[in-house]
């Protein structure tokens, strides 16, 4: 007998679970609900767009119109209100209410919004939408005075986008460096210094108070510091959070995000999670973790729908990897690159030509690092923490010079290899 596999959120996860079902399960009804007009898009393409390096299409997931209904997947416009796990049931804002054998949520996330005086003028946009991205590129021409607040990681790609369309640009943080979520107070400092570099103004440890509109679209950004900045546009890009409060009530447990185990389903038979709502089991920590990254998502759906079709998987790793390219400075963070207590780091730092390369240790494992301008490692990096290998006496050498970080790899990676095929 078929089964219903309904999924909430037509992002990447979506798609990609959605596909896969079709093939694992040809028998099964299939659907996939967004509540965007468009085709299925990709977030991380829209500051391209912006850039002018790609058109409309360019964003979509998949460019033929007719891809879903050629593969028999149903789709509806619109997002899900509440989710009833007991009785198997979705009802939707259309008035539509929708049952299911299993459920993926894979909602992504929404843009955190701050309660501020005057953030609903309208020349205050997001960048999160296609729909914004119009309204963004209508206003966001060369000499606009641009102010943005966030200079997270996202934050950091709309700036490259909007610094790219020769805006007057200025950016907000509240928080005392660049990309706090990502960076150590060295980097951070090191990131701000680049843009500064380049001609963005960045002011960090602000707050915008609020964003007093003349007639028109000039409006004043006013600061707790007591700064007033004239803005043609405002950007607010200040973080996003998992898109789950529609599940209160639901049975499904969330945190976060929705928590569920390395098959990604949750406490609820039947219902999993994927993408940058999941907050997923992570095995070498041993603990739960959103991973809000596009990789993350693919894995994390095709592990979901081989488990929604009766084919057994499990994910090995929520990867904590960060690359980023602000204004042409490349910067990486893995792993937990705050550090644990007791552990030890070395930092080594070259500001002349911004380059900055940091390691956390834990025992003799490297568990985190950040680096910036130093793009040759970056593999190794990542191959080091994630593989949790035992470094033994190279830990003291790493302390003494962190470039060595290739001699170091080939040394103990390959022998834990060997070791553990032996």
């Amino acid at each position: 007998m078929a089964r219903h596999h309904l999924i909430l959120g037509a992002g990447p996860a979506g798609v990609i679970a959605a596909e896969s079902l079709r093939k694992l399960v040809p028998q099964d009804r299939v659907t996939l609900v967004g509540d965007e007009l468009e085709l299925p898009y990709s977030r991380m393409a829209i500051p391209y767009l912006l850039m002018g390096s790609i058109d409309e299409r360019g964003t979509l997931l998949r460019k033929d119109p007719h891809h879903y209904e050629a593969l028999g997947i149903e789709r509806v416009q619109a997002r899900a209100t509440s989710v009833d796990a007991g009785k198997r049931l979705v009802e939707l804002s259309n008035g539509q209410a929708i049952r299911f054998d299993c459920l993926l949520i894979a909602t992504g996330s929404l843009p955190v919004r701050f309660p501020i005086p005057g953030f609903d003028g309208a020349n205050v946009h997001p960048c999160w939408t296609l729909a914004d991205a119009r309204e963004i590129v209508a206003l966001a021409q060369p000499g606009a005075k641009v102010v943005q607040m966030g200079a997270g990681f996202i934050g950091c790609i709309i700036m490259e986008a909007l610094a790219s369309r020769g805006v007057s640009l200025t950016v907000v943080e509240m928080g005392d460096r660049m990309v706090p979520r990502m960076m150590g107070p060295t980097a951070g400092a090191m990131i701000k210094s680049w843009c500064e570099s380049k001609g963005v103004t960045v002011i960090t440890g602000a707050k915008v108070e609020r964003i007093d509109h003349a007639n028109g679209l000039s409006s004043k950004v006013c600061l707790s510091t007591g700064a007033q900045i004239e803005a043609d546009l405002v950007i607010s890009a200040t973080g996003v959070k998992p898109n789950v409060a529609f599940l209160q009530g639901s049975g499904i447990e969330v945190q976060t995000g929705v928590l569920t185990d390395t098959t990604l389903q949750t406490n609820c038979a039947g219902i999993y999670a994927a993408g940058d709502c999941a907050q997923a089991y992570d095995r070498p920590s041993q603990s739960h973790l959103v991973s809000a990254i596009q990789p993350n998502a693919a894995d994390e759906a095709l592990v979901a729908a081989r488990n929604m079709a009766g084919q057994h998987s499990a994910l090995q790793r929520v990867p904590q990897i960060n690359v980023l390219d602000t204004l042409g400075l490349i910067s990486s963070s893995f792993g937990q690159w705050q550090g644990v207590p007791g552990g030890d780091h070395v930092e080594m730092t070259d500001w002349i030509n911004h380059r900055m390369l940091g390691l956390q240790f834990e025992g003799d494992r490297l568990i985190g690092c950040n680096a910036i301008g130093w793009t040759e490692h970056v593999g190794v990096m990542r191959g080091l923490v994630e593989g949790q290998v035992r470094l033994g006496a190279w830990k003291e050498t790493l302390l003494k010079d962190p470039t060595r970080l290739m001699e170091a790899y080939l040394a103990c990676a390959q022998a834990q290899e060997q070791h553990a095929v032996v």
